[in-house]
């Protein structure tokens, strides 16, 4: 069943919303992928172990996405212009007040809060976007976002560890921080456009649950929140520690861990509106094994090491791998909440960033064991859901059906 598209906004006021909430999403998804590739920085200044500088990045990540289920329950409920344009403010001051950290455990302490405070932003306007476009038609917007995402990491990764060396740790977060807040202050007229698209969702406790329930109890949900977690603790657990691998294996210093990350987030931040339009035609089955193969090749590839001068190449297929899988989960979670957006959304992005938090930690507790373990590990996990994906995401063959949310329906799907 189609999802009523609100009439009160024309489209143009909903592209213009459309690239607001995609920097938005640009802007917190650099903030947040800063900050790895500077752990080294962050090691000599506090005078501290990498391992133990490491533990800012599941700080930041497991807050976040326990914090969204909360904010997206809280949309439903009282709208969601309200909860975006607060998280948004919270993001931009909490940026700024991490570079009063004095120590370590400070630090670890501002990006907790800060992960809590930023986290009503980008999965309410991945569930704004199920709300204001059809579903045949919003692989080409959650491409939009998504790039945005692919952005962020893009120009956060390599800006991050290549700009400290000038202005320090803490003039970084000072900069993006006040960007924050400049861009709260653009997105301010579209309140009530985002007020009249979305109407509040009343409901008990019951309700709440029952919700739940459904979007984890059918077959749909099930292998796409799974995947969901697991593509998300490859992904952050290689990712997070590259700048360490990169400084340990070939001697990189700051300028050097940026440059060789210049390719993460390149393919996601120029093609990602083009690989959703590529889902909407042929269908999300056929794309989604190709990303998880790209992905393991590229851990694989950092298992075995190559030239230095190859680094930006394996970081871009690994971005690939990212940009091929999640965003087109997120599609699916799109449809799968109905007049609950919020709360499926919420649910999607709480597995996300639990997932990018639990993916460094135990990458993080197998470097015990060295670089070869965890990335064997992971590369193996990795391949092991691309050959299982193919079966289990048969059915996402194309998007000229709408799927139902009832379990009926995604059954019957299911045999298709």
């Amino acid at each position: 069943m189609h999802q009523s598209i609100p009439r009160a906004i024309d489209d143009r006021q909903r592209e213009r919303l459309l690239g607001m909430l995609a920097l938005a999403t640009f802007i917190i998804f650099f903030q947040a992928y800063m900050v790895a590739p500077i752990i080294p920085a962050l090691s000599n200044a506090f005078g501290t172990s990498a391992e133990t500088v490491g533990l800012i990045v599941p700080a930041y990540l497991i807050p976040y996405g326990i914090a969204t289920i909360a904010y997206g329950l809280l949309a439903d409920r009282i709208g969601i212009h309200r909860v975006m344009f607060v998280s948004l403010a919270a993001f931009a001051v909490l940026t700024i007040l991490t570079a009063t950290a004095q120590s370590i455990g400070q630090l670890v302490l501002w990006r907790m809060v800060t992960g809590i405070g930023a986290s009503g932003v980008v999965p309410l306007a991945l569930a704004l976007v199920g709300r204001l476009y059809p579903y045949e038609q919003r692989g080409r917007p959650l491409g939009w976002l998504f790039g945005a995402m692919a952005g962020g990491m893009a120009f956060g990764s390599p800006l991050g560890a290549m700009v400290v060396p000038f202005v320090g740790w803490q003039g970084l977060f000072v900069v993006v921080g006040a960007a924050g807040a400049a861009l709260l202050l653009v997105l301010l007229p579209f309140r009530s456009i985002i007020a009249a698209t979305v109407q509040p969702v009343t409901g008990t406790l019951k309700d709440l649950f029952r919700g739940y329930r459904d979007l984890l109890g059918a077959p749909r949900g099930q292998r796409t929140y799974g995947y969901v977690l697991i593509n998300s603790m490859f992904h952050s657990g290689v990712f997070t520690w590259l700048g360490v691998y990169f400084e340990r294996r070939y001697g990189l210093g700051a300028t050097g861990i940026g440059l060789a990350l210049l390719g993460y987030g390149v393919p996601g931040f120029l093609l990602g509106p083009l690989i959703g339009r590529v889902a909407d035609r042929w269908g999300r089955a056929k794309l989604i094994p190709v990303g998880l193969f790209l992905s393991a090749f590229a851990a694989a590839a950092l298992l075995l090491g190559f030239p230095v001068m190859l680094a930006p190449v394996v970081a871009m297929i690994l971005s690939l791998g990212y940009d091929m899988t999640q965003p087109l989960f997120g599609g699916i979670v799109t449809s799968l909440g109905g007049k609950r957006a919020g709360q499926a959304m919420g649910l999607n992005v709480f597995t996300l960033f639990v997932g990018f938090g639990l993916g460094s930690l135990i990458f993080g507790e197998l470097l015990r064991f060295g670089f070869g373990m965890a990335f064997g590990l992971f590369a193996a996990i990795e391949l092991v859901a691309a050959l299982l994906s193919f079966a289990l995401f048969r059915s996402e063959i194309t998007s000229r059906a709408v799927p139902s949310t009832s379990d009926a329906t995604l059954d019957a799907r299911s045999k298709l």
